[in-house]
């Protein structure tokens, strides 16, 4: 990294905890020398993301947070992490809504991410237990500029009730009798954590009952998470990796990884990667 003053705040934050995640720690002027700003500003990064709950300071630097497999962030605190991640996430992911399907989106911030990517999709029916996409949807036909202000085609969303998680996700008896009696051609899932002898996990018990009847519920199953989910595991697995059809993740996600996911998956997109150049004959 050579000069990064020009960097917006939330792009710093998202280099300093790649970095503190990364090597399991980070001095206040190690920081300052990677990305070209004063002690200052690097403070006040990690004033902010400690808040947030993010990582944890120490003194002359940070650490990460030991997460215990029932912590379950705020969706603010998520929402700050890997925001270009996600973003490469959403746009690859959004790639794969057909015109006219009926699709699924659980609560998390990838998802919301995806849901303002999927507005140009025509004639979506889209279910959903995230009260954030939905107001995404809703609030585009509502805004007399937005992208779906008046247009024919724009999504149909329905929401299916429940009660509120920390992460602003509705789960419960309500919306897991709400997803059984639906059927999905795609779901867009969200996860805590992905691993390969775990599956896909969250700390949040009836949010993985929920999960499960997504699952339950679609044809096809889309896993979108940022490289930071893979090895993490919550406390409860709601699927096997034998139910994913396909992830997307983006650049971060080690090469060892890939290796192992590719033997466990029948697809595998690493969103924001240039593609690769067709072998000349």
């Amino acid at each position: 990294m050579s000069d990064n003053q020009n960097l917006l705040a939330e792009q710093r934050r998202a280099l300093i905890l790649e970095e503190v995640r990364r090597r399991g720690g980070a001095r206040v002027n190690e920081l300052t020398r990677k990305l070209n700003v004063s002690d200052m500003t690097v403070r006040r990064d990690l004033d902010a993301l400690a808040r947030q709950g993010a990582l944890e300071k120490v003194h002359g630097g940070a650490v990460p947070v030991a997460e215990a497999s029932t912590h379950e962030p705020g969706f603010e605190a998520k929402s700050a992490l890997e925001l270009s991640a996600k973003d490469d996430i959403a746009r690859a992911a959004a790639a794969m809504a057909q015109p006219g399907s009926a699709i699924a989106l659980s609560g998390g911030t990838t998802t919301y991410a995806l849901a303002q990517h999927l507005l140009d999709v025509p004639n979506l029916t889209v279910v959903t237990n995230s009260v954030r996409v939905a107001d995404v949807f809703h609030s585009a036909q509502r805004s007399p500029g937005g992208p779906q202000a008046g247009r024919p085609g724009a999504a149909t969303v329905v929401l299916t009730g429940g009660v509120r998680t920390p992460s602003d996700s509705l789960v419960g008896s309500v919306a897991d009798a709400a997803i059984r009696s639906l059927h999905f051609d795609v779901l867009f899932l969200g996860v805590h954590g992905i691993s390969a002898e775990a599956g896909l996990s969250t700390p949040n018990l009836a949010e993985a009952e929920t999960n499960r009847c997504f699952v339950g519920s679609a044809r096809r199953v889309i896993v979108v998470a940022d490289h930071t989910k893979w090895g993490t595991v919550g406390l409860s697995s709601f699927a096997s990796l034998e139910q994913v059809d396909t992830l997307v993740t983006d650049g971060g996600l080690p090469a060892g990884a890939r290796e192992e996911i590719g033997e466990l998956l029948p697809e595998l997109v690493v969103a924001g990667e240039p593609e690769p150049e067709p072998d000349e004959i």
